[in-house]
């Protein structure tokens, strides 16, 4: 194997670059060519393909999105997208590529190879949702800026004696919500996995504020329902001063974490490794803080499975 592409795919997330740069760096050291692919799998299909050198990964390790830019192209799914693909790999003399996205970007990484380009996916996604790793490229980094969002939105909290509605995202996975929940001292948490009782949960803020305590945190994840929708469910069921906030997007930006700097690093070295032993259509995660392996097409019959003993961990924390 001479060559190899790197693109990433899908939504953008922290640690993307340190993956890109581990990648390129890694299959530099073993004699083999790097291009980098821009937008994606519509950017491979507009051949837009540049090679990659030491010095142009040299500054971004600690940058956040990523600088291949990223983009949704469902196009790829069919048969026309996926030949006019595998046209610019050949013309660019590409034999093999790392994919780093979601479960839709693991789809291309797939279809590619079945086709004979083989192709190894990266975890890269703030949601956590890809079964069969513990932890996603940008997970640790979009925890820790949305706590850090939660301390500041508690001392407005405190000084109004208010109760927020915060919601965080994850589309239909709720562990951002668990974590960012119990590092910062919420109330209550609210995902989509586990049934909830948003009457319990005013019961519960209501002896809270009896007790003493001067404010109230409620972390909803996205899949759920709006933090809107939550406090007008939550306001039929006690008389608070409340607001409500959403974090949005700002939890895909900043500079990743230590965490996602090492992670990203061991999971593209390891990708580089996986192709130079002919191997492909595999996706690459972490379990029990080793690296594994799983064919991608296992993945998509499977669902991922959070750590649930938070919920009833941060009810006991929170009383």
């Amino acid at each position: 194997m001479k060559r190899i592409g790197i693109l990433t795919s899908g939504g953008d997330a922290p640690g993307m670059n340190a993956a890109v740069r581990a990648v390129a760096r890694t299959a530099m050291a073993n004699g083999i060519e790097v291009f980098g692919i821009r937008y994606g799998f519509a950017g491979l299909v507009a051949g837009d393909i540049f090679p990659l050198t030491s010095d142009s990964v040299a500054n971004v390790l600690t940058r956040g999105g990523t600088f291949l830019y990223t983009a949704r192209y469902p196009e790829f799914a069919q048969e026309e997208g996926q030949l006019r693909g595998i046209e610019q790999l050949k013309k660019h003399g590409i034999e093999a590529l790392v994919v780093i996205g979601g479960d839709g970007s693991y789809h291309g990484a797939l279809a590619l190879t079945k086709r004979g380009f083989n192709s190894i996916g990266l975890p890269g996604t703030i949601d956590n949702d890809i079964p069969f790793t513990d932890l996603t490229i940008g997970f640790d980094t979009a925890c820790t800026t949305a706590a850090d969002a939660i301390d500041k939105i508690r001392d407005t909290a405190s000084s109004h004696q208010r109760v927020f509605v915060i919601n965080v995202m994850g589309r239909n996975c709720g562990d951002i919500a668990m974590r960012v929940g119990v590092a910062s001292g919420a109330d209550a948490i609210v995902i989509p996995e586990k049934p909830y009782s948003i009457e319990a949960i005013a019961d519960k803020l209501k002896k809270s504020f009896a007790n003493g305590k001067d404010h109230g945190i409620v972390i909803v994840a996205e899949g759920v329902m709006t933090s809107d929708e939550f406090l007008k469910e939550l306001l039929k069921y006690g008389d608070f001063d409340a607001r409500t906030e959403v974090l949005g997007h700002m939890q895909r930006g900043g500079e990743p974490t230590v965490s996602d700097r090492v992670l990203a690093s061991k999971m593209g070295a390891y990708a580089v490794k996986l192709l130079m032993e002919g191997k492909g259509g595999l996706a690459v995660g972490i379990e029990d803080n080793h690296l594994c392996t799983h064919d991608i097409v296992d993945l998509f019959d499977s669902h991922h499975v959070g750590d649930y003993s938070l919920l009833a961990m941060n009810d006991d924390l929170s009383r």
